[in-house]
């Protein structure tokens, strides 16, 4: 049993996306730390702010690190956060001779940032794949049914009749201007975050520009001014979740009332009842509406996750660490059922 239904070892099947969760687990986050301490050392290497003879040291002890992340569990509950321990192990792995400069110039937001901006970068390449199956399937819903007569509905009650492809046009449209708004909002989203303790670089004087970007081209990433209080980037992306999530929960919510007669549409692969063997529960259209709304909910969290006091909140960055994963999992999840949902489907209309 486990208390997020996103992974738990029944639930997940339904409501879980692996690939993911997978960017969310303990080791991608570790190993994205640890790319960050790995291309800072070259970045302030390449531009003199420490010896090259530093950062060969380090990344040769990063090449077999493996941290004890029972240590780290123990810190993060008196520090919050693991980097302090993290790069305390790092420091001892590289020796007394170059440890002190390892994460020179760096704090531990920079760290965890960065890190999550890593991990996002894989998702959102992994939920623009999703979407564009998602928009594949339901075009081929509409090629395959697009002439078939339906009973318009307004406010719940019949209206004019219309066409399939009027309906499935109203599914699909939005997802396409889902796909566009991602493109345009990755280029704000996936930066580097690089400020030091308080988003000075003040350890850098005038060179903390150029080991930013340098720091950013070696992750591939986007360079940008530090972002560690300013989380509207985030709070953007998470409203994409919720628009997506919602647009799919109304794919879902239409699918499950056509069903409720029984002659608008045809699906296979229903769901059983324990109690009524004929039923042929609408499940995964009903998921969607769950993750539609489930998603809205949260989004009002990563809203309150703006209000960062001065230049940096602990507060409001674990709500962070609360919310967003999951918000992500439920979007991967809904565009993966919805595939599915629209593979299922043997008739539509009349």
């Amino acid at each position: 049993m486990t208390v997020s239904p996103f992974d738990h070892p029944l639930l997940s099947a339904l409501l879980g996306d692996e690939e993911t969760s997978r960017h969310f687990s303990v080791e991608a986050e570790i190993e994205a730390a640890l790319a960050f301490e790995r291309a800072l050392a070259e970045a302030e290497a390449e531009n003199g702010v420490i010896t090259r003879d530093a950062a060969a040291a380090i990344a040769v002890a990063l090449n077999s690190f493996r941290p004890d992340t029972a240590l780290l569990r123990t810190a993060v509950a008196k520090d919050g956060i693991m980097v302090p321990e993290l790069v305390r192990q790092i420091r001892m792995a590289v020796g007394e001779a170059h440890g002190d400069k390892v994460h020179f110039g760096a704090t531990s937001q920079d760290v965890i940032d960065t890190s999550l901006v890593l991990r996002l970068k894989a998702i959102v390449d992994h939920l623009g794949l999703l979407l564009t199956e998602t928009v594949l399937r339901l075009t081929s819903l509409e090629e395959r049914f697009g002439g078939s007569a339906l009973v318009g509905m307004t406010r719940m009650q019949p209206a004019i009749p219309i066409r399939v492809a009027d309906r499935v046009t109203a599914w699909r449209a939005p997802l396409q201007r889902h796909q566009e708004r991602l493109s345009e909002q990755a280029k704000r989203l996936l930066v580097v975050q690089f400020g030091g303790a308080a988003g000075t670089l003040e350890k850098l004087g005038e060179k903390g520009p150029v080991v930013r970007a340098t720091l950013a081209a070696k992750l591939a990433l986007a360079d940008a001014p530090q972002w560690q209080s300013q989380r509207d980037g985030l709070a953007d992306f998470a409203g994409w979740l919720s628009l997506l999530t919602g647009s799919l929960g109304k794919v879902g919510q239409d699918i499950a009332l056509m069903a409720q007669g029984g002659t608008d549409i045809a699906l296979s692969g229903g769901g059983g009842s324990s109690a009524m063997p004929h039923k042929q529960n609408p499940v995964k259209a009903e998921a969607l509406v769950a993750l539609a709304r489930f998603n809205a909910t949260q989004l009002s969290g990563m809203h309150q996750a703006l209000v960062h006091e001065q230049e940096r909140s602990g507060a409001a960055w674990t709500l962070e660490w609360l919310l967003l994963p999951q918000m992500v999992v439920a979007a991967a999840a809904s565009l993966r059922l919805a595939a599915e949902l629209a593979g299922q489907i043997e008739s539509l209309g009349h």
